[in-house]
């Protein structure tokens, strides 16, 4: 396994973690919209980045 690889598997789990956390934190009715917002940031930015590994691969 590359480097690279092993940041895409690790940057996939993160990714991974984040979308449950943030499907966990809206299940609850008292859900913190800027939590939220920030969590969907950083899986965005993780996505992105994530994009731009795989890209570098081929």
């Amino acid at each position: 396994m590359t480097l690279q690889q092993g940041q895409i598997k690790e940057l996939s789990e993160k990714h991974k973690q984040l979308e449950e956390t943030i499907t966990s934190e809206m299940a609850n009715p008292d859900w913190n919209e800027i939590r939220i917002a920030a969590l969907k940031k950083e899986k965005l930015r993780i996505k992105d980045e994530l994009e731009r590994l795989r890209s570098s691969l081929h």
